[in-house]
């Protein structure tokens, strides 16, 4: 891995952290909602190390996190479809774990590589992030100051820094799917 690549590499691993504990943070003043925002940070902040060929555990365990938070997600819709994307990302988690696994081992789900092309569900899902990081860049560029909040919402800004957070974490799905 050059040197780039690998501080690249540990940038994501930065990005994904922090929004983790963003949401960690978040996880006390929501009533756990937040929980599945802090896991999927973490996990990406995990998967994105850069262990070369001496990560074999990860791509197994890192499955089993996923598979986890993709069973909370459908939890959660009973709620509503607003987190679908949830396990839209849980499932994507999965898929790039196990790439990574079925691959050289790299953290970063380079699992896919040689003259083989880009596999379709890698494709849609690159379109999917793409679409998502834009959107949620316009909104977070269009969005106003919130003028009121209801009884225990968050002060003025922390809505902002949610979007921010949501955002980041997209990128860093961009990110690691565009290495695979």
């Amino acid at each position: 891995m050059s040197f780039s690549a690998s501080v690249s590499a540990w940038l994501l691993v930065l990005l994904c952290a922090v929004s983790g504990a963003y949401c960690l943070g978040r996880v006390r003043r929501s009533g756990g909602a937040a929980a599945g925002e802090a896991v999927m940070g973490f996990g990406m902040a995990l998967m994105a190390v850069p262990l070369g060929h001496g990560g074999g555990w990860q791509a197994p365990v890192l499955g089993l996190v996923f598979c986890g938070t993709a069973l909370h997600a459908v939890w959660l819709l009973r709620g509503g479809t607003h987190h679908v994307h949830h396990l839209v990302g849980s499932l994507a988690m999965v898929y790039m774990a196990l790439t990574a696994g079925a691959g050289s081992g790299s953290g970063s789900g380079s699992g896919h590589g040689g003259s083989g092309g880009l596999p379709l569900l890698t494709g849609v899902l690159l379109l999917y992030y793409a679409g998502y990081v834009l959107l949620g860049g316009a909104r977070l560029i269009t969005a106003g100051p919130a003028v009121t909040h209801p009884a225990g919402a968050p002060p003025t800004g922390s809505a902002e820094l949610t979007r921010a957070c949501r955002l980041a974490m997209g990128m860093g799905m961009l990110a690691m799917l565009l290495a695979m």
